[in-house]
């Protein structure tokens, strides 16, 4: 029985519903489970968006989107395996590095992931030399759908649910507890899952659904804005703030969160609020800075710059650095073209006159002979 789920919904009219975790077996002997191809399948869109936001609206190839997204896959879940063990020291024992490293255990983190696979897209980019602003903005909404779909993995293995819904329920926020309605003819108790345990049924919240719809539709809002955005980075704040505010109350009705060492602080609420803060600053500072720019106006070419050269988004420094020397050649190689000219007039008129005199002299001596 543990390798099945059996929920029901009954506010949306769904009284049992009973499934294998395991989706199939390779050879009879490897399971495949539904957990891990829903999360591949989440992995798989964001991959395909952000290759085709790429070349609809940044200019930026498959090719180099692939190298990207190789070392992002594999940093952010070394990242959300990290980020797991070391808010869980003190809960958990690892014995050996196989307990660190066992993730087909179970124990991940979703902000690991993205600061792992920020950090490698970071690297990878200037590498490239390519704009890490430009590939976060491409990235952003096809993090946000994977994690709607991922979310469904969740309901696959029956976790990441939250807190019993009965008469009332409980929201968590930042350790002060709220106590909600939650009785029959309110929003929780319609929204409310059964889970069959041990011969019995228990209601909670589905915060894995609570989630993915609430992503689904930051999807949708992040797509409108994209071809609206006044700088690079800008939809990569957009989806910090949006997701941090959504994860925050969220997380607040969950069971297994992890909190900080020696508080009743949730972790994931903490992050999100300065998620939610600090992406919301600099969308402020960004948008006035930026008022009435276009980043998707194709810049002036310089003389003899290709369009590729152009597309290769060289640093601002490394720009600076060479319109300054370009422009102090030019003044030096203009100095000299006019020393040059002048020289080349008084040499002019040096000529002129040495012609002029020669031609009064030969009149001279001519003249003499006639007389």
């Amino acid at each position: 029985m543990n390798d099945m789920t059996v929920v029901s919904f009954p506010g949306l009219g769904i009284e049992k519903l009973e499934f294998s975790k395991i989706a199939f077996e390779l050879f009879g002997k490897i399971e495949v489970r539904w957990y891990g191809l829903i999360l591949t399948t989440g992995i798989v869109l964001a991959f395909l968006y952000t290759i085709w936001r790429g070349k609809r609206n940044e200019n930026v190839k498959a090719d180099d989107i692939i190298d990207i997204g190789i070392f992002t896959v594999l940093f952010g879940i070394i990242g959300a395996r990290l980020y797991y063990v070391l808010t869980t020291l003190d809960t958990h024992h690892y014995d050996s590095f196989l307990d660190v490293i066992a993730i087909w255990n179970g124990g991940i983190a979703v902000y690991g992931s993205i600061i792992g696979g920020g950090l490698a897209i970071v690297a990878v980019c200037m590498w490239k030399k390519l704009s890490w602003r430009k590939l976060f903005d491409m990235v952003a909404p096809g993090l946000v759908i994977a994690q709607a779909v991922g979310r469904w993995g969740n309901f696959c293995n029956g976790e990441a649910h939250g807190s019993v819904i009965a008469a009332t329920t409980e929201l968590d926020l930042f350790g002060n507890v709220l106590e909600l309605p939650a009785g029959e003819g309110t929003f929780f108790n319609f929204m409310r899952m059964g889970l069959y345990e041990n011969g019995v049924w228990h209601y909670y919240h589905p915060t894995f659904l609570y989630e993915s719809v609430w992503n689904f539709v930051g999807f949708i809002l992040l797509n409108l804005f994209y071809k609206h955005k006044k700088f690079h980075g800008q939809i990569a704040l957009m989806y910090f703030a949006w997701y941090g505010l959504g994860r925050m109350f969220i997380e607040g009705f969950r069971t297994d969160s992890l909190y900080v060492p020696g508080t009743g602080i949730r972790i994931s609420q903490l992050v999100g609020l300065l998620c939610l803060i600090v992406a919301s600053a600099m969308l402020v500072i960004f948008l006035i800075k930026y008022r009435g720019n276009d980043p998707f106006e194709k810049p002036a070419l310089a003389e003899g710059e290709t369009a590729e050269e152009k597309s290769a988004n060289v640093p601002v420094w490394k720009n600076k650095i060479e319109n300054l020397w370009s422009r102090a050649v030019e003044r030096v190689l203009g100095k000299k073209k006019e020393e040059m000219q002048e020289v080349a007039e008084a040499d002019a008129e040096t000529t002129s006159k040495e012609e002029s005199d020669t031609t009064e002299e030969k009149e001279t001596e001519e003249h003499g002979n006639e007389n």
